[in-house]
């Protein structure tokens, strides 16, 4: 993967100036969109948390759950104690049912309550703040998990729906029609399902950072995954000016397979929270990393210094400890993946 991703950047560099790209504009504005896209395919990590697996948050978890308290403070729609129960069951799944489903339950609250009892304590020890159950631990407004992540979500929505707005005004109103009563520009329908995968993708962020349970969290995730996959086809699709049908097809065939695999891995078989206790992850970081700046090496090109050592030259001097680092993750993710089989089959 690393290789193929320095070999693509050589070559555009290469031929940058060749008849090969018949572009309207230079080609440094065109790697640098492939750039943008090949970044935006990088998935985000989750920190796996440690938090909730402090003695005294799981004490204090464990006590609500038995008097639905947490110190003084009581939760009206805990009904249930541990001497009161009618039904078979911990008390805090017999509890209404519109509750149930929103799952602002009293085991949620118990959970929040104690985080944020132990993080005062924590605090006062001059400890840094810790995750529970991978999030940091927030406070709620009005019952919303992470209220400025909601509300930059919304923004998002907002601007992402303006400029579909603005694009769709201008291709079908402003811009002349082909004679077949088309607009010209040949990937109209493209960006509009780029606008309809973006907006859908803010609005499950929004849901998802407002109340993190697995359904909007895995509806957030799919969604982020369908957008970038999506994101870096039209980006490659645009670069080399694609227009032919069937190899717009060939194009998006494996991205296609590829995305849907990843959101039926998400949904229906593992949500990995845990890839960051993977003991190289560092690796792939650094590797992600040095690609970043190799790969502003060759779109912002300088003469050379000294009349030795120009952007190229830089360009491979990044490429060996990537390769090496890359190569060292590869071998580690080997024996990390072999122990962790090894340990599901005792």
């Amino acid at each position: 993967m690393l290789l193929s991703s320095l070999k693509l950047n050589k070559f555009l560099y290469q031929n940058s100036s060749s008849k090969v790209f018949s572009f309207d504009f230079p080609m440094e504005k065109y790697r640098l969109l492939l750039y943008i896209a090949a970044i935006s395919s990088i998935f985000r990590l989750i920190h796996a948390s440690s938090g909730d697996a402090d003695p005294i948050y799981k004490a204090c978890v464990g006590h609500c759950k038995e008097i639905g308290c947490v110190g003084e403070k009581c939760f009206q729609h805990c009904n249930f104690s541990s001497g009161e129960n009618p039904i078979d069951g911990p008390w805090y799944l017999q509890e209404p049912l519109y509750l149930r489903w929103k799952q602002w339950d009293c085991l949620s609250d118990c959970q929040y309550h104690c985080m944020l009892t132990r993080e005062e304590e924590r605090q006062k020890l001059g400890l840094k703040p810790i995750k529970y159950h991978g999030k940091w631990p927030f406070r709620r407004v009005y019952g919303i998990q992470e209220p400025v992540s909601v509300a930059f979500s919304a923004l998002n929505l907002a601007i992402q729906f303006h400029g579909w707005v603005s694009f769709f005004i201008l291709v079908n109103y402003k811009l002349p029609f082909s004679p077949n009563r088309k607009p010209y520009y040949e990937y109209t329908g493209l960006w509009h399902i780029y606008a309809i995968l973006s907006m859908n993708s803010w609005i499950w962020s929004a849901v998802s950072h407002s109340r993190d349970v697995e359904f909007s969290e895995k509806l957030d995730y799919s969604s982020a995954a369908a957008l970038i996959g999506y994101s870096l086809l039209l980006a490659i699709l645009r670069v080399f000016n694609v227009r032919d049908e069937a190899s717009r097809v060939m194009v998006a065939a494996p991205i296609v397979a590829f995305v849907t695999t990843h959101i039926l891995y998400l949904n229906f078989y593992q949500l990995d929270h845990g890839f960051t206790r993977h003991p190289s992850c560092w690796r792939l970081w650094l590797v992600v990393a040095g690609g970043i700046l190799s790969t502003l090496l060759k779109i912002y090109d300088f003469p050379p210094y000294m009349g030795y050592v120009d952007a190229d030259a830089l360009w491979h001097t990044f490429s060996f400890p990537l390769t090496y680092l890359w190569w060292s993750f590869v071998r580690d993710d080997s024996e990390f993946g072999t122990t962790t089989l090894i340990k599901k089959a005792k």
